[in-house]
């Protein structure tokens, strides 16, 4: 009788302990889920604040008071959030190798989280005049992630060659520069930091598929590490690169953005860097390896922001 009163209790102290281990796996899911887009959404704002730099000259006096512009690049970042947020939430295939942190999360916290961060950014974006600009990267973030489907018709962006690197390169460098240049006087110097974000956001995105090659293939997505190879898309990665360096150094020598080569410099540097070492197949990543790949290509905006600081702060 003792034997079986042993046994039985030993059981269930192994089901209420793989209950609860499940459980808490959840919960860490969950905040890994959470926390995952805070550092984009960060980098994004502060993004959106480089991009008045390069336009100081062409705003109105009146327009480019700072809070204005600290509003307009918070809300931003919420919108970033949520569309990121959002991506994360509703899954993908690929997505089961490559973010296997986030299996076991509750998605329906995440697409709350999603939706609360976006109607604050919206809200601070329509007082200011510009709620387009809230839904264009939540339409195009939806259209890429699940698309839609009506009869016969069905529209998803996800899975062509490139296709995922030209929706991030489009869609956010239409909305830094959008946001930060909605009052320029010229359209032209608007253009020239699309270009230089569009570009650098299209490298970033193609910069993180070398790392996910496993799972895209499995996954059927034709990435350009996929398609093209490891070398031929480094190459590619560069000429965008220099091109794009080219033209921003070009507009500021003949004035047309503001007087910031470090910005322009530290971004040419730190690109060429990002390209050279972060375009590998590597199939098993050391953490440290990751880490500096997340700081010096996500966090590249907080480090220019925090050196033009730095600089401004000796030179007054």
């Amino acid at each position: 009788m003792s034997f079986n009163v042993f046994f039985g209790s030993f059981g269930r102290f192994l089901r209420y302990r793989q209950k609860n281990i499940f459980k808490s796996r959840g919960k860490n899911a969950t905040f890994e889920l959470l926390k995952s887009s805070i550092l984009v959404a960060f980098s994004g704002a502060l993004r959106i604040h480089i991009a008045f730099l390069l336009l100081q000259t062409s705003l109105p006096s009146k327009t480019s008071s700072h809070i204005s512009n600290i509003f307009t690049c918070i809300a931003g970042g919420l919108v970033i959030y949520s569309v990121y947020t959002l991506d994360r939430a509703l899954g993908s295939e690929e997505d089961i190798i490559n973010r296997k942190e986030l299996s076991g999360s509750r998605k329906e916290i995440g697409l709350a989280a999603s939706m609360l961060t976006f109607v604050i950014g919206s809200y601070l974006l329509a007082k200011e005049g510009m709620i387009a600009l809230a839904f264009l990267p939540l339409i195009i973030g939806f259209l890429y992630s699940k698309g839609i489907k009506i009869g016969k018709f069905a529209l998803k962006l996800k899975g062509g060659l490139g296709v995922k690197n030209f929706v991030v390169g489009l869609t956010w460098g239409v909305f830094i520069s959008g946001l930060a240049g909605s009052t320029c006087k010229s359209i032209f110097p608007m253009v020239i930091v699309f270009i230089f974000f569009g570009v650098k956001l299209f490298i970033n995105s193609a910069i993180y598929d070398f790392k996910d090659i496993k799972g895209d293939t499995l996954a059927g997505i034709k990435t350009l590490p996929v398609s093209l190879g490891v070398r031929n898309t480094r190459n590619f990665l560069l000429g965008l690169h220099l091109f794009s360096h080219l033209i921003l150094g070009i507009a500021l020598i003949n004035g047309v953005l503001a007087p910031e080569p470090l910005i322009v410099l530290y971004s040419f540097i730190c690109g060429l860097f990002c390209i050279q070492n972060y375009t590998k197949n590597d199939d098993e990543e050391p953490p440290f390896r990751s880490l500096e790949r997340t700081i010096l290509v996500d966090g590249e905006s907080t480090s220019i922001v925090g050196l033009r600081t730095i600089a401004v702060s000796f030179l007054v």
